[in-house]
């Protein structure tokens, strides 16, 4: 699997006149490779290049990871000393050639630290933007991709499942942001999450990417939950709002508008369909109702290895979707002052249309246990 998706890759590089694709660590390694790694004070870089094995540049307490793979890799090791760093990046770049090279990277992930260390290495190597290149192959998951996202998201949806038991007026978001983690991780997710979840009542609802406070729940708050599991190494990521005793009218009201952008952007996915098509089709509920100027953000973004990758539903965004590709929709409308809503849900774009890899009731359920 990682064969073929190397030389994919490498073809699709070919097309741009690229040489290879060199990359540090996250998500896009794991991908063509299946070796994990973070981004720490020690570099690591992969080098995979037409006419020549896959070369990685890494710690030597990093070695082990090395055993067992279904490929040829070659591998440069290094100590801990900072100042012998330089002469293994030396050796690994006089076994690629010291001929030119242009090599396509990531832009969001390639650092100071590794680049400095490249460029001294090898004076020769040019730095072209492969993002979209890199994009292009992970976006389009198959079967057994999809089938770790299902997984992930049905996770997700037994975890809340279970921590709204405990959940109370008069308890703190904190106290039930912590309940979930338990759950999430109780019902079998990977240990690295791929967000915080947030739990935002109330005047905090009105912040989309509010943290879970000291504040406590109360009669007459929205809730908005905004969570995820991980499944070996596929997210996902869903949101609920849930009424705490007896809400106003108005925010019954905004709630029925969100779960109907979000049951109009679902339905406007397809293959052929524009990203800002899915956009236009969630938002436009929004915007006839008056509310346009309270939904402050993108419908969606792309969901894989990475909680945030391609594509982007948004309103400039002409990319066309195609089977396979795994993204958000999540229309909300923000009261400032006041409390908020959001509804997201997983989909994929089947051959057909699109399928919501996430089934968890959109009502708005109240949390009113004292």
């Amino acid at each position: 699997m990682y064969t073929r998706r190397q030389t994919k890759i490498l073809k699709t590089l070919e097309t741009m006149n690229l040489d290879g694709l060199v990359l540090n660590a996250g998500a896009s390694i794991t991908y063509f490779t299946g070796l994990h790694f973070h981004l720490m004070e020690r570099p690591v870089v992969l080098f995979v290049l037409r006419g020549q094995n896959p070369l990685i540049i890494l710690p030597e307490l990093e070695k082990e990871k090395l055993n067992h793979l279904s490929f040829e890799l070659d591998s440069f090791t290094y100590p801990d000393n900072p100042a012998l760093w330089p002469e293994v990046f030396n050796r690994a770049c006089h076994r690629i050639g010291t001929r030119r090279l242009r090599m396509g990277y990531e832009p969001k992930q390639l650092r100071l630290l590794e680049y400095n260390l490249l460029t001294a290495a090898h004076r020769t190597l040019s730095f072209v933007d492969g993002d979209q290149a890199i994009a292009c192959s992970r976006s389009i998951k198959d079967s057994k991709e999809s089938d770790k996202m299902k997984k992930a998201v049905s996770i997700a949806q037994d975890a809340l499942t279970m921590a709204l038991v405990s959940a109370k007026i008069g308890m703190s978001e904190k106290e039930l942001a912590a309940e979930l983690v338990i759950q999430l991780f109780r019902h079998g997710s990977d240990q690295n999450l791929p967000f915080s979840p947030i739990v935002a009542s109330g005047p905090n609802g009105a912040n989309p990417h509010a943290k879970p406070s000291e504040r406590k729940l109360a009669d007459g708050d929205l809730v908005i939950i905004d969570w995820g599991a991980t499944w070996q190494g596929y997210a996902s990521d869903l949101t609920r709002t849930f009424a705490v005793g007896s809400v106003a009218p108005e925010y019954e009201h905004i709630h029925s508008l969100v779960t109907q952008a979000n049951r109009a952007g679902r339905g406007k996915a397809g293959p052929g369909i524009t990203c800002q098509a899915v956009d236009l089709a969630t938002r436009s509920v929004i915007e006839t109702a008056g509310y346009g100027e309270c939904f402050t953000h993108r419908t969606g973004h792309g969901i894989g290895m990475e909680c945030h990758e391609e594509p982007y539903i948004h309103a400039a965004n002409a990319q066309i979707l195609r089977p396979g590709m795994t993204f958000t929709v999540e229309p909300g409308i923000y009261l400032k002052g006041k409390n908020g809503v959001r509804i997201e849900d997983d989909v994929i774009i089947t051959e057909q249309g699109s399928e919501s890899l996430s089934s968890l009731s959109r009502e708005l359920i109240s949390i009113d246990k004292k």
